[in-house]
């Protein structure tokens, strides 16, 4: 519970103190209470299981993940390092008492022994006997309780000096990381410096005079430092999310402007259509593209570097489903519609710097509208897709339906993994506040071994007891035995837990036994980065969804950046870039019509219809599916910059 209730105490920090005559006494946060038992066995049973939900409470605490292969720790407050010692006082306190009782019933087992010895009737024998079995089996549960103590205060102790150590390891690397940061921004300054003073001429004269005048005596003591030749371009500062932005990587847009809009004239006709033929003004957009949000499911790409160093195909599965989860993160408050490509529309992002990875994504076919993707990783992994959407709008709700399928392969062991998207549910369409849903299964398989997970989106519920945005799944090997559960929400967080043990418990629905697994604790494997500041008024966007239009040299000139409608969106004006997506459309719309009278001439010459510029259709040897996959070419014609076989489309 978050509170407490009147009467209780808390476990985690009570103290227990054992008396004469089965008495004992726990005191928490002002409040005792005084308990006696019938007999010495049962008050040291009392304590023993006492001691023992005092140490399971006490590990139930609320305290940062130990996992160890996370990112690095947030600095340690002072409560932090005030509730381990007081943690580590009360396991002493409890030490202390197990010592007292060891000490007690040794002595009374001493006693018992040496009266024993000096029996002279056999009467009294079998009492004495008794007696010194109890007192026996009292040191014994005693004893163990005292190792049991000793256990948690060494475990205890090791997680906290492994923690603080991490924490210590953490901060000198960041104060190596400023301290190299600072050098560089004082070479860059006085290199700047040097370069104005000795350029003089390209400064105006006026300003020239003042400076010379006012600083001419103070500037003959000041020593300049030649700045290295091989000095980075660039200095890369962490964030607030544990990863590296390159300098001049843009942190905002402009803010969303607040136009109203009357959803029902749009809306009321369109009742079963296909979202994508319904002509929607960009006050439902957001100022970006499908293709921009195919590439923003690599937000959380470090999993899949993680995975690629896995031995285990079992543990490299888990990591690919939490991978698999994560991309659905950033739509909990994305509600708005991203801009529909334009056939033969582009999109790249090249990280190869900050992340390893370069991504292609072309708009392969407009109705219905498919898009291929290709990315390859230097840190041992490719990933690639090809998703037509599939959406329809229902009066109260729009679901839209990925169909296609996803492929990853790592490099060094081959493992081969495919899987698909789930579908996404906006409700309150016409009534009340936007929000969207989750629901249905992901089946990742791994071709090369048949190892198998199972996610399992739960759709919300109001009348469920569930947590909302619920994900579960298992992980099998090739022959269907379970290895791993996984558990967390697709907004927040995955966790995943290896099973020990499993065992059939009473029969559940139907006749059908459960099975009841029995898990180590669960390893937290993803977990959402806080959203930047002022994101309510940037359409709720990601750190990584902020840079994906900020305008870069040398990309093609298809790209979805130089989008003009989208472009127009983005800097707030509404109105112009309404006029300019009617544009495009109906310029597309006679691209379209003359296409199609050139397949039908090519029809009756035997030639193919349109055909993807960067892609081109194949089938998988390992899956059979027959697919557009990436034919090569792209990067080798941006660094020639030529780009004269790129079509004209906006």
């Amino acid at each position: 519970m978050a509170h407490t209730c009147r009467g209780t105490i808390t476990l985690a920090t009570v103290h227990i103190e054992v008396g004469d005559t089965c008495h004992f006494v726990l005191t928490s946060g002002g409040r005792s209470y005084h308990l006696k038992a019938y007999s010495e066995g049962e008050c040291q049973r009392w304590v023993s299981a006492l001691q023992q939900a005092k140490a399971n409470a006490t590990q139930m605490m609320p305290h940062s993940d130990d996992s160890g292969d996370e990112g690095a720790l947030a600095q340690p407050d002072r409560a932090l390092i005030q509730g381990a010692l007081k943690t580590l006082a009360s396991k002493l306190e409890d030490l202390s008492t197990c010592n007292e009782l060891i000490g007690k019933h040794g002595a009374a087992l001493q006693r018992s022994l040496s009266e024993l010895e000096d029996l002279r009737a056999p009467t009294d024998g079998a009492d004495k006997l008794k007696s010194v079995n109890e007192r026996a089996t009292l040191l014994r549960i005693t004893s163990n309780a005292m190792i049991n103590a000793c256990q948690d205060f060494v475990d205890l102790a090791e997680a906290h000096s492994r923690r603080w150590q991490r924490a210590l390891q953490y901060e000198r690397e960041q104060r190596h990381h400023l301290e190299e940061t600072i050098e560089q921004l004082a070479k860059q300054h006085n290199s700047l410096e040097r370069a104005w003073r000795e350029s003089p001429s390209t400064h105006d004269k006026g300003a020239e005079g003042t400076l010379e005048g006012e600083s001419s005596e103070e500037n003959e003591d000041i020593e300049f430092f030649d700045a290295m030749e091989d000095s980075p371009a660039f200095i890369t500062v962490p964030d607030g999310s544990g990863s590296y932005l390159r300098r001049g990587r843009r942190r905002r847009i402009p803010d969303k402007p607040n136009y109203s809009l009357n959803l029902w004239s749009i809306m009321k006709n369109c009742i079963g259509k296909e979202l994508s033929k319904i002509p929607m003004p960009v006050n439902f957009n957001e100022p970006l593209s499908m293709l921009q949000r195919l590439t923003e499911d690599l937000e959380y790409s470090e999993l899949l570097d993680r995975a690629a160093r896995c031995d285990s195909s079992l543990e490299q599965m888990c990591l690919v489903a939490a991978f698999s989860v994560s991309s659905y993160s950033t739509t909990v408050h994305r509600t708005g519609k991203p801009f529909n490509p334009l056939l033969g529309e582009t999109y790249e992002l090249d990280r190869v710097e900050e992340y390893g990875y370069r991504s292609i994504c072309e708009q392969i076919s407009h109705h219905p509208p498919a898009a291929a993707h290709h990315v390859i990783s230097q840190r041992g992994w490719t990933l690639w897709q090809e998703i037509t959407i599939d959406s329809k709008f229902r009066g109260k709700y729009i679901s839209i339906m990925p169909l296609g399928h996803i492929h990853l392969k790592f490099h060094t062991s081959g493992n081969h993994y495919v899987w698909s998207k789930v579908t996404s549910t906006v409700h309150n369409i016409i009534v009340g506040k936007l929000w969207i849903d989750q629901s249905g299964d992901i089946i990742i398989m791994n071709h090369r071994n048949k190892d198998k997970c199972h996610l399992k989106f739960s759709p919300y519920s109001y009348f469920s007891r569930d947590v909302p945005r619920k994900v579960t799944g298992v992980v099998m090997d090739g022959e269907a035995c379970t290895h791993y559960i996984l558990s967390g929400t697709w907004d927040d967080k995955m966790e995943s837990a290896k099973i020990i043990e499993s065992s059939h418990g009473c029969g559940g629905s139907e006749g059908k036994q459960k099975t009841v697994y029995q898990t180590l604790p669960p390893k937290l494997m993803w977990k959402k980065y806080p959203l930047p500041e002022n994101a309510e008024n940037m359409h709720y966007f990601s750190s990584l969804a902020l840079t994906l239009n900020e305008p870069e040299d040398g990309v093609a000139p298809t790209d979805s950046r130089f989008r003009p409608d989208q472009r127009l969106m983005e800097a707030g004006l509404w109105d112009e870039a309404n006029a300019e997506k009617q544009r495009l459309e109906e310029r597309q719309r006679l691209e379209r019509r003359k296409r199609e009278a050139q397949a039908n001439l090519a029809l009756e010459e035997g030639k193919t219809h349109y055909q993807p510029l960067w892609f081109e259709k194949r089938t998988d040897t390992e899956t059979g599916e027959s697919s557009y996959v990436y034919k090569g070419g792209y990067w080798e014609a941006k660094d020639r910059q030529d780009w004269s076989h790129c079509p004209a489309i906006f």
